[in-house]
């Protein structure tokens, strides 16, 4: 038999089992905040695994290898930014949030937690934030569904088209059937998949190459400078702000909401602490693992007859050269896993920003059947018009995905931190500081100034220029509201102890 067979059943096994979980929580759904939320009822060990498979998505596997096997090291330094910013927002955020959330008025989107918290009753924030969902997601999904496409053209020689609907028609299947909780139980099997074939490849690999002697003296005879943490600059303005823009990343984490949306979900506040311990531990061994794949890589595409043309697919191709073909084919389904976790969770939280944030607005009041079906059918809608957008891709998948994340942690990030921390943040100031930040980033992404001969990532300006906004808007805009401080102080309460800051 070819290797080509063993690989596609391992990948039709794993395809049938993302579907069969799919099923089950098809069954356990019955209404429209249970397709949204699972009822609040995640465990700590599926919201944090969930959390972290679909945070990181296809440039865990693809792009941040590949990034290191292109510059190096000092491609690391994103790694170190998420991990502290993923720290910060399981330590800080997640219980704040859990609590909040369900004190203004059981809020399950983000749009609507910002809707209910500033009580704001123009509806203004609550349809700015779910159309900033709904485009900057767009972009995301369709991100994914490169990665999809460009994983099928190397893994069977096949056409991009036909990789990018197959990934797309399986994630479909079961995010509509299965709704948020099953987004979340696959993801649990997908996060476990990506961190084991990311501690195994390189492992393999060094020992392939000939221990860990060989594999630095086979890095340094092609770049000394890749095993740099600096890339092997002086401490020179320039290098600070390479450093810095790579550790913004983390700066993201705040604004994600396929992200922060399980903490939402989970059981309760007190739940963020197992969580976080169980979901850090999983980030770190897989950062570590990516980062070790893209630098041992390097070695290993040096010796003779091992090549590679594109870096983004060091992983996969380390994986052919060295693994038998069915352990192959498994590598390959945790590499479509990191893919199919992040759009699974994308398409939902698209689904609810649409029925919760701009139908329900707009709309009459409906049934939660009909709301059920209407979100269903804005899955299919969003990946359709991302699907045609990843037609024609114009940049690489670390390019695409920082472009999206940036666009959420700038525009979301600033304003999750104030509702949750400062009392007097004001529906204008929220609003004025989220459209400034979302048009920082995409004017800064497409002519924005170097500094120091260096492009800045667009989350930092953006970032900034949101908290500056919001703050300076809602201190002119402050009413002081009874009700509001009341519902401050129960979240306070219910999260448990954490330092508030006044006014």
């Amino acid at each position: 038999m070819s290797d080509q067979f063993f690989q596609i059943t391992a990948l039709v096994v794993y395809f049938a089992a993302m579907i069969g979980i799919g099923y089950y929580a098809y069954r356990q759904t019955s209404d429209h905040e249970g397709y949204m939320l699972a009822g609040r009822g995640l465990p700590p060990w599926t919201a944090a695994l969930s959390a972290g498979a679909s945070d990181m998505s296809g440039w865990l596997m693809m792009g941040l290898p590949g990034a290191i096997y292109a510059s190096g090291l000092i491609e690391g330094w994103i790694a170190v930014g998420l991990t502290m910013g993923a720290y910060l927002n399981w330590r800080f955020v997640a219980p704040r949030l859990r609590s909040y959330t369900e004190v203004a008025r059981n809020s399950i989107t983000i749009p609507s937690f910002f809707e209910n918290r500033l009580h704001d009753s123009s509806r203004a924030l609550r349809v700015a934030s779910g159309s900033i969902v709904l485009v900057f997601f767009t972009f995301y999904v369709s991100s994914m569904m490169v990665a999809g496409g460009e994983f099928f053209q190397l893994a069977f020689g096949g056409s991009y088209l036909l990789g990018m609907v197959i990934v797309t028609v399986v994630t479909l299947v079961y995010t509509m059937i299965g709704g948020f909780l099953g987004a979340s139980l696959t993801d649990v099997v997908q996060g476990l998949m990506m961190m084991i074939a990311l501690l195994v490849i390189p492992v393999i690999a060094i020992v392939a190459v000939g221990g860990l002697g060989e594999t630095s003296a086979g890095i340094s005879a092609v770049d000394p400078d890749r095993l740099s943490l600096l890339g092997g600059a002086s401490l020179s303005a320039t290098t600070v702000v390479g450093v810095v823009s790579a550790a913004a990343w983390g700066l993201g984490y705040f604004g994600q909401p396929h992200i922060i949306v399980r903490f939402m979900a989970m059981r309760d506040p007190a739940s963020a602490g197992a969580a976080r311990r169980i979901g850090i531990s999983w980030m770190v061994a897989s950062l570590l693992g990516a980062v070790v794949c893209g630098i041992v890589g390097i070695a290993f595409f040096q010796q003779p007859g091992n090549t590679l043309d594109n870096p983004e697919l060091v992983v996969l191709a380390m994986s052919q050269a060295l693994l038998n073909p069915l352990v192959v084919g498994f590598v390959f389904a945790a590499v479509l896993a990191a893919i199919m976790s992040t759009v699974s969770s994308q398409l939902i939280v698209c689904s609810s920003a649409f029925v919760e944030d701009l139908y329900t607005v707009f709309g009459k009041d409906t049934s939660p059947r009909r709301l059920l079906v209407l979100g269903r059918l804005c899955v299919l809608a969003v990946a359709l018009i991302a699907g045609v957008l990843a037609l024609n891709p114009s940049g690489t998948i670390l390019e695409l995905v920082a472009f999206a994340w940036a666009g959420f942690g700038a525009s979301f990030g600033p304003a999750v931190l104030l509702c949750l921390f400062w009392r007097r943040l004001t529906a204008w100031g929220a609003l004025a500081g989220m459209v400034a930040g979302a048009v920082t980033v995409f004017a800064w992404s497409m002519a924005g100034p170097q500094v120091f001969g260096v492009t800045l990532y667009e989350i930092i300006p953006g970032f900034l220029a949101n908290v500056l906004v919001s703050v300076v808007v809602s201190r002119m805009t402050y009413v002081p509201n009874e009700e509001i401080d009341r519902e401050f102080d129960a979240a306070v309460a219910a999260a448990g102890p954490r330092r508030v800051t006044a006014g």
